[in-house]
């Protein structure tokens, strides 16, 4: 039977619809804006709901993105009673969530049950996130371009059964693949734009950039190498980090790369347990939202 199953599940990676593309009912805003990050790390975060939820709210934030599991997790989703108590808490006081999940592409069936489970996620109240997004970021799988066919395979199905709730894609920026081309030889930018209704770059330097022109310089690049790969039309969420990897130059750097493209909607630093206030002052010129 578990073959079967598996079987049956294989098929419909494979056969997912192809020319299925972003909802007309689904609305990008809830990419837009000011946003935090809650990883599957973050258990302080879940000790006391109310209270991160209320720390949250205090900076103006509207969107916390939040991860329900990745491919190595032991479960569909990670704590799931205390997840679904945190997205209560978070609705109470207006704000939106977006689940994410790192797909690894070696084990297609776990895979899309996982990314399923964002879908069918229910709070103690019956509440639901309000995106999703798929994390594409493993290279588990070396094989560039089955890596690439299982990723649009997921990808459809997730864009055909989200209906009208949006769907983002989380990856690596364009200036990150064009210093590592063997990374992901052939990214399919055009193919998941056809199947997202937002991109969310991680324009992270923390740690690797030193100082305001290396940080500048590669926000910078990457956003307006994104731009150019995804078309003008679909909406971007630029994520920096990590906060408590970036002194007060670097952060004002993504501020002004951020700024100067232009065309950005959204804007977050990785993560809400590493940004201190001196992250949250260098956010506050791009405002909430």
């Amino acid at each position: 039977m578990r073959r079967l199953a598996l079987a049956a599940t294989l098929l419909v990676l494979v056969l997912a619809p192809l020319g299925a593309e972003a909802a007309p009912g689904a609305d990008p805003d809830v990419f837009a804006g000011l946003g935090t990050w809650v990883d599957i790390y973050d258990a302080p975060a879940y000790r006391s709901p109310g209270a991160t939820a209320a720390r949250i709210a205090a900076q103006g934030v509207r969107t916390v993105y939040v991860e329900t599991a990745n491919d190595r997790s032991t479960v569909d989703v990670v704590r799931p009673r205390a997840l679904g108590l945190f997205v209560d808490e978070l609705h109470a006081r207006g704000l939106r969530i977006v689940a994410w999940y790192l797909p690894g592409f070696v084990k297609p069936a776990a895979d899309l049950r996982r990314t399923r489970a964002m879908l069918s996620f229910r709070t103690p109240t019956g509440g639901s996130f309000d995106g999703v997004a798929l994390d594409i970021e493993s290279l588990r799988l070396k094989r560039a371009g089955l890596r690439t066919k299982r990723l649009l395979a997921l990808s459809r199905i997730l864009r055909t059964e989200a209906g009208e709730t949006p769907v983002a894609a989380i990856t690596y920026p364009s200036r990150g693949f064009e210093r590592h081309p063997t990374w992901w030889p052939g990214f399919p930018w055009q193919e998941v734009t056809s199947l997202v209704d937002a991109w969310i770059p991680m324009t992270y330097t923390g740690g690797g950039f030193r100082g305001y022109d290396a940080t500048y310089g590669y926000v910078a690049r990457s956003l307006r190498l994104l731009r150019v790969a995804v078309g003008p039309e679909v909406p971007i969420h630029a994520a920096g980090g990590v906060a408590n990897r970036m002194n007060a130059e670097e952060l004002k750097a993504f501020v002004d790369a951020v700024t100067d493209e232009g065309t950005v909607t959204g804007w977050s630093l990785y993560d809400f347990q590493t940004t201190g206030p001196k992250g949250w002052a260098a956010l506050a010129p791009l405002g909430t939202g």
